[in-house]
Order: C-alpha cells, then sequence, then structure tokens
C-alpha cells in the first residue's frame, strides 16, 4: 500500500513562504541564504519539492522558528 502525503508537502509548503514572508524574505533571498536554487524553493513552497531533514533544519535555523512552529498545520 502507497502512502501519499501530498497534503502534507502542500501545507509544509504553504508554512515555508508564510514564515519567509513573514521575515521580509523574497523566494530569490531566502533561496541563497539556504544555499539552494530559487526554483527547488519554488518547488517546496508549492509542496511539489519535499526537503531534505538538513534542509528542514536550516530552514527553522535561518527563519528563527522551531521545527515544530515549522510543522504546525493549521
Amino acid at each position: 500500500m502507497k502512502i501519499d502525503f501530498s497534503n502534507e508537502y502542500k501545507l509544509l509548503g504553504l508554512n515555508i513562504a508564510y514564515y519567509r514572508k513573514l521575515r521580509g524574505y523574497t523566494q530569490l533571498e531566502f533561496a541563497e541564504l539556504l544555499d539552494i536554487d530559487r526554483s527547488h524553493l519554488s518547488g517546496m513552497e508549492i509542496g511539489k519539492n519535499a526537503p531534505s531533514l538538513d534542509l528542514v533544519f536550516k530552514i527553522c535555523k535561518t527563519l528563527k522558528i522551531t521545527e515544530k512552529e515549522l510543522f504546525d498545520f493549521r
């Protein structure tokens, strides 16, 4: 049985975009801080790309939020 997490990836992406915008970063600025391509960040924010666990930690550190906050889906 295959489990589909596409909804969770979309919710995670919405949170990444929310906190990025809250901190005043453009996608390009934030991608540069994370040392990733802007298109990869864009893909994460729409739920198309899944971040690695290392990248999740880097996102949280850069945005100054906890992992719990990032994964607190509203």
